[in-house]
């Protein structure tokens, strides 16, 4: 039985091994880390976010409470979403806590601190916002308006595989992966643990969603090349990899 715990051991180190030498990883080749946010052309459309002590009409809920509540939600009602819930919506899924000299700590774990994720949101029931496509910056808390987009509704619903519900809603998060950020670090084994993230950053949403009386669904089932193209990424160094439509439920009397 020892021997064969001792050649187990060994396989698994060779393995390891030969799935991913991270000693040739561009952090340990000493190439600088890529940016943690896409940058944007100076003089875009951008739009302040209400910060987290302005939040005067976000509901509030004990964490027992948004856990024991969470569910997928598919039908939405026509009450749009205010700023400051969206606002708040973007801190608990993406926001940043505190920017450290060669860190950036954000309200969800990443593998390794890189956070390869950027947010996109398809806009189409919120006040104070014209319909469109839009990106969170969270270094700055702020919206970037990326352009204007006819139907919508109908071009989300469609890329979502006829899940029509996604059309109904006050907005779309749509996060896309630029792999290289982890990558960076850790080679091939970044491909598992971008996944296993957003998986974290979805489940704040939900959790979140339960604080303002809204709901959401996540969705992995959809046509990369068309959500791609919606969003205008390049299908390679960034790619959508999760959505989930948000809006407000209809409550029961």
């Amino acid at each position: 039985m020892k021997d064969l715990i001792e050649e187990k051991r060994y396989f698994l180190k060779d393995y390891i091994k030969l799935e991913t030498d991270f000693s040739q990883t561009d952090q340990n080749r000493g190439i600088a880390p890529p940016p943690i946010e896409k940058p944007f052309l100076k003089g875009s459309k951008r739009i302040n976010l209400p910060k987290p002590h302005q939040w005067k009409d976000i509901g509030d809920c004990s964490l027992i409470y948004a856990i024991a509540n969470r569910k997928s939600c598919r039908k939405y009602s026509q009450k749009p979403l205010e700023i400051e819930e969206l606002a708040y919506l973007l801190w608990a899924t993406q926001g940043v806590r505190k920017q450290l000299k060669s860190a950036v700590l954000r309200t969800v774990p990443s593998a390794g601190n890189r956070h390869s994720f950027e947010t996109y949101l398809c806009i189409l029931n919120v006040n104070g916002l014209d319909g469109g496509i839009y990106r969170y910056l969270p270094l700055e808390h702020e919206l970037l308006f990326e352009f204007s987009e006819q139907n919508l509704r109908e071009k989300i619903s469609i890329a979502a595989m006829g899940q029509f519900f996604a059309g109904t809603a006050a907005v779309v998060f749509v996060w896309t992966a630029i792999p290289y950020r982890t990558e960076w670090r850790y080679s091939i084994a970044a491909h598992k643990v971008i996944a296993i993230d957003a998986g974290h950053v979805c489940q704040n949403l939900y959790l979140a969603c339960e604080a303002i009386g809204a709901g959401t669904c996540a969705i992995a089932a959809y046509n990369q090349e068309l959500m791609d193209r919606l969003i205008r990424v390049d299908g390679n160094e960034e790619f959508v990899i999760y959505l989930a439509p948000v809006g407000k439920v209809h409550l029961l009397l």
